[in-house]
């Protein structure tokens, strides 16, 4: 059972705002942001090198964390600098020739598709991207059907940056592991508010970070890559913690996720990002799911009662991420007269999604988002808002 008293106590913004940007960057349980400062705090006494010693096991905790959090083994595990370091430490891993495929989605983020276009132009690989169901998900039949001996990789998101939809993952990595073709989802608008268990799902690759519902702090991010995918993937660029040096001539990769990642890295935040995975563990995933949910149809419902409004979503099943439009107005406008009234949205541009923006015709969309701490009241409080700029025709 959610303590909602209890979180919101630990979630010390929500007395000053209303927040509903958590797919941008959530606020931070008390106990995150402290154990940052504190680790900070620190690193100012007694140096930055010593206090990496002193707090080896806390830093370590981290691995240990994300394992139980997404099912997998701390060996499969590194943590990044943000979630698009560790998705291209994993696809500019891969290797690519002239006419091998990369299959996508129409729903796929801006960074990644340009990553693609690049090691199209690079390598002569081609991006095909799979058709969509008459809901909008990944259409999991069509890309069976797809799937051929010149297939390098599945890369997809989870959910996208631009609607609440949850493509068929699960789905999607029964036909890959099927066919023997490496998969690559990128989860940074799931982990925290979906369960998931990487085992389940079927990826050989997963990419998240910690600002979004984790609820941890900025600056860091995570990749999982599974022991059997290790020996098949090569980070782009390596340094004295990924590999070492041996010989004059020589260097060893080490055996571990660990290769992808940096020796030099926000410390402080892979603190944060540990206690964050644990508070997300103890209040429950499931739990968050169910809660968010609610949460998030009941914002659905609300808006698109209101003249004039337009709710943007897609999928046949949705999660934490309510985009919609007003008749009229500039989405930044609207986001900008909801932050005046201390209510925080955030705008999905066409620019970040452009083939799924495109094909809907639609330039920009308000993103709302909201978490688990998030009451009822405030979600109302979205609602009549936004009912006054639309003219206040059903709530004014």
């Amino acid at each position: 059972m959610l303590d909602l008293d209890g979180i919101r106590r630990d979630t010390r913004g929500v007395t000053t705002v209303n927040h509903l940007n958590n797919a941008g960057a959530s606020l931070m349980p008390a106990p995150v942001a402290d154990a940052v400062v504190g680790y900070l705090r620190q690193e100012e006494s007694y140096g930055g090198y010593e206090t990496a010693r002193a707090r080896r096991d806390d830093l370590e905790d981290v691995y240990d964390a994300l394992a139980a959090l997404i099912s997998a083994d701390p060996s499969e595990l590194a943590i990044t600098d943000n979630a698009t370091r560790a998705w291209d430490m994993a696809f500019y891993g891969l290797r690519f020739d002239p006419g091998d495929r990369i299959l996508t989605t129409t729903t796929e983020y801006a960074a990644n598709y340009i990553a693609y276009l690049q090691v199209s132009r690079r390598t002569g690989a081609i991006v095909d991207v799979v058709p969509d169901t008459a809901t909008g998900e990944i259409d999991v039949d069509a890309l069976d059907a797809m799937i051929d001996d010149r297939v390098k990789v599945v890369s997809m998101n989870h959910m996208p940056t631009n609607s609440g939809l949850l493509n068929p993952a699960a789905e999607v990595g029964a036909v890959t592991r099927r066919h023997g073709v490496p998969f690559l989802l990128d989860a940074c608008q799931t982990v925290g508010q979906v369960p998931i268990d990487v085992d389940a799902i079927g990826c050989d690759i997963l990419t998240a970070t910690s600002r979004k519902f984790l609820r941890g702090p900025r600056g860091v991010g995570f990749l999982y890559v599974g022991r059997s995918m290790l020996a098949r993937l090569e980070p782009p660029m390596l340094d004295l913690h990924g590999a070492t040096w041996v010989a004059n001539d020589r260097y060893e990769v080490r055996s571990d996720a660990r290769r992808f990642e940096l020796w030099e890295r926000n410390f402080a935040g892979q603190v944060g990002l540990a206690v964050a995975v644990r508070y997300a563990l103890e209040v429950g995933v499931e739990v968050i799911w169910d809660r968010v949910r609610h949460l998030a149809e009941r914002l659905r419902s609300a808006l698109a009662e209101i003249p004039g409004v337009t709710v943007t979503d897609i999928g046949a099943e949705r999660g934490a991420i309510v985009t919609f439009t007003v008749d009229g107005m500039a989405p930044a406008a609207i986001r900008d007269a909801l932050a005046a009234e201390g209510i925080n949205v955030s705008v999905s541009s066409r620019a970040a999604a452009r083939l799924d923006m495109e094909r809907r015709h639609l330039d920009a969309v308000v993103r709302a988002s909201p978490h688990y701490f998030n009451t009822e009241a405030e979600i109302d409080a979205l609602v009549l808002a936004v009912d006054r700029l639309a003219g206040g025709a059903v709530y004014g």
